[in-house]
């Protein structure tokens, strides 16, 4: 049995069998201490019963300043940003990634936040795969009538990837290059009724990594 709570300082210690995939962004402990003091509700973890963490989620809400709206859609207004997701490889498939956002979620909700976002490696396939399975993949607004097309595992929301940061990371692991491209994967919540901060076909929008950060 996994249980899901908010993480406590002690646990900083035990992310060993998370931060051990290839694939997962490691950071110094301050880094993590600096997330649970300004975001508690947002530093999430599965614990196993033998006092192990098996995987977590952190993330945090934040926006741009107000004098930068002129940038139009490069101006980022109140959302929730998923820092870090990762699962220890022998606890996969179980469920535990969708628990852990999900849990997310509500918590940017209750920050009565836009949008909820995310970047993941080109490259990483299996991640990709985990938010469509997810539901990271387009739903339409509602129609005439009020419904919404069911083509999503939950058709309140909608989601997509939003543009795509051409060298974003610095290392590429695939070994052809030497840095490696993003997709900002975004995913409306419940404020954004319009569908203002998603788009389609957002793979094809290219931006580069400083005009992600305003100020």
């Amino acid at each position: 049995m996994t249980t899901i709570r908010s993480c406590s300082p002690a646990d900083i210690s035990k992310l060993n069998l998370c931060n051990l995939d290839p694939l997962t962004e490691n950071y110094a402990r301050k880094f993590y201490f600096d997330y649970l003091a300004k975001w508690p509700t947002m530093f999430i973890v599965a614990e196993n019963q033998k006092g192990q963490i098996v995987a977590y989620v952190m993330g945090k809400v934040e926006e741009d300043p107000d004098y930068l709206k002129i940038l139009g859609d490069k101006y980022l207004p109140w959302h929730g940003h998923v820092t870090a997701l990762t699962v220890a490889p022998q606890y996969r498939q179980m469920g535990l990634a969708k628990q852990l956002t999900a849990q997310l979620d509500r918590a940017c909700e209750q920050e009565n936040a836009w949008f909820m976002d995310l970047f993941v490696r080109v490259s990483n396939k299996t991640a990709i795969s985990m938010y469509k399975k997810m539901g990271y993949v387009m739903v339409p607004l509602p129609n005439h009538s009020g419904l919404v097309c069911p083509t999503g595992p939950n058709s309140s929301r909608s989601y997509s990837v939003y543009r795509r940061v051409v060298s974003y990371y610095s290392d590429d692991p695939t070994g052809k290059g030497t840095s490696e491209d993003a997709f900002d994967m975004r995913k409306s919540l419940p404020r954004d009724k319009h569908r203002r901060y998603v788009r389609e076909n957002g793979e094809n929008h290219r931006i580069n990594p400083e005009d992600l950060y305003h100020g």
